[in-house]
């Protein structure tokens, strides 16, 4: 299939974007974006230069993916989250060069109007609640929630909240097996 860019979209020249992949109104792609297959991004949306977007990424309405950003596969941006990229900003400060990278990893779901400060890495399959804000890494699998995001809990693959007891749980909706332990939940294949 092929790539679906609305007419007040811009597409700079030299972005690669993969089949399949829709451009909602008034989003700009910079240059050096690098976007996988079967993405889409909603309406108002920036991706910057120093981008990369792995395939069937969703990114809702009013979110900007500066520069230094890493998304892997099937990860969910909520409308307006936030990502940022120096950890000090002054506008009289070029700090350009001190750019810290963010990895969000296979799967994981960012709510709406959710911070993740730059130099972290979110989890895969992690889910990141509405409105938290994320100061530091988040474990595979974590429920994160608040300001600063703590975790709450752990959530499957499919998205359901798991039993945070230790030991063994299973999603009540799919069936998948975790092992739990206080720091880690990992598939119990």
């Amino acid at each position: 299939m092929p790539i679906d860019i609305h007419p007040t979209a811009i597409v700079d020249e030299g972005a690669r974007i993969g089949d399949a992949t829709r451009i909602w109104h008034w989003t700009h792609i910079c240059a050096g974006a690098r976007i996988g297959e079967r993405c889409s991004f909603g309406q108002n949306v920036f991706v910057g230069n120093d981008v990369v977007i792995g395939n069937n990424v969703r990114v809702q309405n009013n979110v900007s993916i500066y520069d230094a950003v890493t998304l892997e596969d099937d990860v969910f941006c909520g409308p307006s989250m936030v990502f940022t990229n120096v950890s000090n900003p002054r506008s009289a400060v070029s700090r350009k060069h001190e750019y810290r990278r963010t990895l969000v990893r296979r799967g994981a779901s960012i709510g709406a109007n959710a911070t993740i400060v730059c130099g972290h890495e979110v989890g895969e399959y992690a889910f990141v609640g509405a409105g938290a804000v994320v100061t530091r890494d988040v474990p595979a699998y974590a429920l994160v929630v608040g300001a600063p995001a703590r975790r709450i809990g752990w959530m499957c693959r499919c998205g359901v909240r798991l039993d945070s007891a230790t030991g063994e749980a299973a999603c009540p909706e799919c069936g998948t097996r975790y092992k739990i332990t206080e720091a880690t939940c990992t598939p119990a294949n």
